[in-house]
């Protein structure tokens, strides 16, 4: 960050705390100082780092070489045949780039919410209960970078790869490029993104109600025919938001595309080329980025009509006692012995990272053990200064560490006090604020990515090239998961609790932080874990913000993976995924269960 823009922004703060404190004086927020700085300064920071380069971005699309107005090249870059051809669907080569996305994404969001619903299924009704292997598929999609399981599918079915060797050799079944293109990008992206449809609808499915079942198996209902008119009905909601993550997921995806798409070409890529490629036209950048965009609302929108106004509730005051409905028997062995391939197959796929990180080559079936790949990347020597990092991937490495551990609290301190005066405080225009917190999460990371190169390479707030730029990137970025984890959070605290502190003449400020903070230690920790980890695994925005000087880790492994180098890249992504599991580890260890200071039965009975 320059110095004019570190005075530039500071300016704008500083105007933005007189502004809260003038409006709190005239009455607004209910006189409360401290609430009108809260809400005046987010809404200031998002309307700076979320609306101003998304705006300035979408408007530059309407702007030619020269700066000036363009409308109707604008009207000529969004109508070109590369964008919204149908040829592919006429028996020709290829369809635009657009119409390619939208196929993939339409498929990735029903195949991963099918899917999803199989494995909970499986693993809540039918005979695959396992609570440690639950787990293992939740957390796997956090700590994985988002091209291992590319790179995995490429050294399993490339053409050099070991399926594809193998079946060479034993069946004479010629060597193919098939996993470059959409059944690669397809099957790569369900791999990713089935675990967090697989996370959502486990929880919905576990939150509907057994009475309501019992009570149609009491009315000689069958299985089959409670499952068709009670549960999936119930299950709608969790079905569209995991259709919907799908979806804006796959839309967003840059790094399965990079490794695999071939000639498939998506707007992800397409508009990195555009911005990072020889043609550099940020125009062209901007008017996919806003396909994009309108791909990713229209979505949101669907979703919306779709659920309409119906219902769902089915966890109430009431006691709720009963056994939820047995599967069909066939179904029951169906969704159990589809969920066992799947899994297998997943974890095949890690196996072979783990793996190829400790053989000289296991793409080209070189299986003899060697550590030259952790020695290039990780390499230390001791000498007389004491210890060298020598290893090439260490200062990508390190880097990234940084700008999580930097991100990460300023994450949770945003998205948490967002979330208090949401929950906590009536003031004119909290909808609308709620609605301004949560903006980002709908915006795709690469067309983030793309307003923050074109609206923060140029005076007044020149940003580009620094490490300022990707901490705020990941801040406003992962901001919403922090204001929800804290919405969901306050809501299960009485608000009797800050009467009482306000009763007895507390500030706004001493009640939240003597009172509101540490009931709140569950909802900081998810926003903290969330906010490092995903900043140590993101890559769709910060691809365009990465320099020589200020490297990540995700960005160092797409570029050993453009090179080729891929041994490298895998074992720079088994390093990844072991830290981050430690990291994991160590939070939960040492943060624990909640404790609410309450005694237990024991206690109860001793009187102590």
């Amino acid at each position: 960050m320059t110095t004019a823009a570190a005075a530039l922004l500071g300016l704008l703060l500083l105007l933005a705390l007189l502004a809260a404190q003038g409006l709190a004086r005239r009455g607004a927020f209910g006189g409360d100082k401290t609430v009108a700085t809260i809400v005046v300064v987010v809404a200031t920071l998002l309307g700076l780092f979320i609306f101003y380069p998304v705006g300035r971005a979408l408007f530059s699309a309407v702007l030619d070489e020269q700066g000036a107005f363009a409308p109707g090249l604008a009207v000529e870059r969004l109508l070109t045949a590369d964008i919204w051809s149908l040829s592919c669907l006429a028996g020709g080569t290829r369809c635009g780039v657009a119409v390619n996305s939208a196929i993939l994404a339409t498929l990735v969001g029903l195949l991963s919410t099918l899917l999803g619903l199989v494995l909970a299924l499986a693993s809540q009704r039918g005979s695959l209960r396992q609570p440690g292997l639950v787990k293992l598929m939740s957390v796997l999609p956090i700590v994985t970078p988002p091209f291992v399981i590319a790179l995995a599918l490429v050294v399993l079915f490339g053409r050099t790869g070991l399926v594809t060797g193998w079946l060479s050799s034993a069946f004479g079944l010629p060597r193919s490029r098939w996993i470059y293109g959409l059944p690669g990008v397809l099957l790569a992206q369900l791999l990713c993104f089935t675990p967090i449809a697989f996370m959502l609808l486990h929880s919905a499915l576990a939150a509907v109600s057994p009475a309501l079942e019992e009570a149609a198996q009491t009315l000689r209902a069958t299985r089959a025919r409670v499952f068709r008119t009670v549960t999936w009905p119930l299950l709608r909601p969790a079905l569209a938001n995991a259709f919907l993550l799908g979806f804006v997921e796959s839309l967003a995806d840059f790094a399965n595309p990079i490794v695999l798409a071939g000639n498939f070409e998506v707007l992800s890529t397409k508009i990195f080329f555009a911005v990072a490629g020889a043609q550099h036209d940020p125009g062209r950048a901007a008017i996919l980025a806003t396909v994009l965009l309108g791909f990713t609302l229209l979505a949101f929108w669907l979703q919306q009509r779709w659920l309409g106004k119906a219902s769902y509730v089915t966890v109430g005051g009431k006691g709720d006692g009963g056994l939820s409905a047995q599967l069909p028997p066939a179904f029951g062995r169906f969704c159990v012995g589809v969920s066992a391939l799947w899994i297998a197959f997943t974890l095949s796929c890690y196996a072979v990272i783990v793996v190829g990180g400790f053989v000289k080559d296991i793409g080209r079936g070189d299986m003899s053990v060697s550590l030259s790949h952790f020695a290039a990347g990780f390499g230390i020597e001791a000498g007389a200064g004491g210890l060298a990092f020598t290893g090439s991937a260490w200062n990508s490495f390190f880097t990234t560490i940084e700008v999580a551990a930097l991100s990460a609290p300023l994450t949770a301190v945003v998205g948490l006090l967002a979330a208090y005066v949401i929950t906590r405080h009536r003031f004119a225009g909290r909808r609308a604020f709620e609605f301004l917190t949560m903006v980002s999460f709908a915006v795709p990371g690469t067309v983030i990515g793309v307003a923050y190169i074109v609206a923060f390479n140029t005076a007044p707030l020149e940003l580009t090239g620094g490490l300022a730029i990707l901490v705020l990137c990941f801040v406003f970025r992962n901001m919403p998961v922090g204001v929800r984890a804290g919405v969901a959070a306050l809501a299960q605290i009485d608000k009797t609790l800050d009467e009482a502190s306000s009763t007895l003449r507390a500030s706004t400020l001493r009640t939240l932080r003597r009172v509101v903070l540490p009931l709140l230690r569950p909802a900081i920790v998810t926003t903290l874990v969330f906010s490092f980890t995903h900043a140590m695994t993101a890559v769709s925005a910060v691809i365009f913000l990465a320099t020589a000087k200020y490297n990540l880790a995700t960005v160092y492994i797409i570029g050993r993976v453009e090179a080729g180098e891929y041994p490298l890249a895998i074992a720079y992504s088994s390093v990844l995924i072991v830290f981050m599991l430690a990291v994991l580890l160590l939070v939960e260890r040492f943060t624990g269960a909640a404790r609410l200071g309450r005694r237990s039965t024991a206690a109860l009975v001793t009187g102590h």
